[in-house]
């Protein structure tokens, strides 16, 4: 039988963690490692300067003090002592398109897996209003299916977002959305200052081809991101500068 590591960014109280478990579990043995809250726009990062608490909550299902990417390495590196078939992350409640994967906790689940050689996908909703945990969870059970199948290639992850209403499947690239960029003060009972960084969407650019456009034509965006970030053309022009620089 294979074998899923199930993470989030939404803690074990997400609400797509049970609809993605369920799917999975028709499929493969799935063993869940989450958050013990919410760890949403924790990026890639893992803990060093703290001890990482684990808590098992039932059976293949445990909780974490930790970020996602900490869920996927215990996972992977020492908790569970066979070979880990696939990895997904998610379901996130809300989009994660265009520059939202550098942020996103959910997206840095899948980049650990598959940083550790685990062929990996992230899923998120398209929308914190859009409900479509079940929908989403079955196509993830498809998804993964056809991975299984198929395969990925080395070093490549996919991030998936999931539409309001699902009018067919649309291979894209990344889009542009822009945020504020307001920082609100506060000032607590005792005169300490405090803020709170905001992050509203402004607007979407709907160009063809990419993830935003996809999912506002209720198309399942599926997006392949790379490990590798090197730009090769730019790279090729500023090798240039070694000389003047040495």
């Amino acid at each position: 039988m294979k074998t899923i590591l199930v993470t989030n960014d939404d803690g074990i109280h997400g609400q797509g963690l049970l609809p993605l478990i369920t799917e999975l579990h028709k499929i493969a043995r799935v063993i869940a490692i989450v958050p013990d809250q919410e760890r949403s726009g924790m990026s890639h990062s893992i803990t060093l300067h703290r001890p990482l608490w684990v808590k098992k909550v039932t059976k293949d299902v445990y909780i974490t003090t930790g970020t996602p990417v900490d869920c996927v390495r215990f996972g992977v590196l020492h908790l569970i002592n066979r070979k880990i078939d696939m990895v997904v992350s998610g379901i996130n409640t809300g989009p994660n398109m265009g520059e939202d994967v550098i942020y996103s906790g959910t997206v840095a689940g899948a980049r650990e897996g598959t940083l550790l050689g685990i062929p990996s996908f992230a899923v998120s909703l398209s929308s914190d209003e859009n409900q479509n945990f079940k929908s989403a969870a079955a196509f993830s059970r498809k998804f993964a299916n056809f991975i299984f199948t198929e395969g990925l290639p080395k070093s490549v992850y996919i991030n998936i977002n999931y539409p309001r209403i699902n009018k067919g499947v649309a291979i894209t690239s990344l889009g542009k959305r822009t945020y504020d960029e307001k920082i609100a003060e506060r000032e607590d009972p005792r005169g300490g200052k405090y803020y709170w960084l905001s992050g509203n969407i402004l607007k979407s650019m709907l160009v063809r081809g990419t993830d935003v456009y996809a999912v506002e034509k209720n198309k399942i965006s599926v997006t392949p991101l790379h490990l590798e970030t090197t730009d090769p053309i730019i790279f090729k022009e500023i090798k240039k500068w070694e000389k003047d620089l040495s």
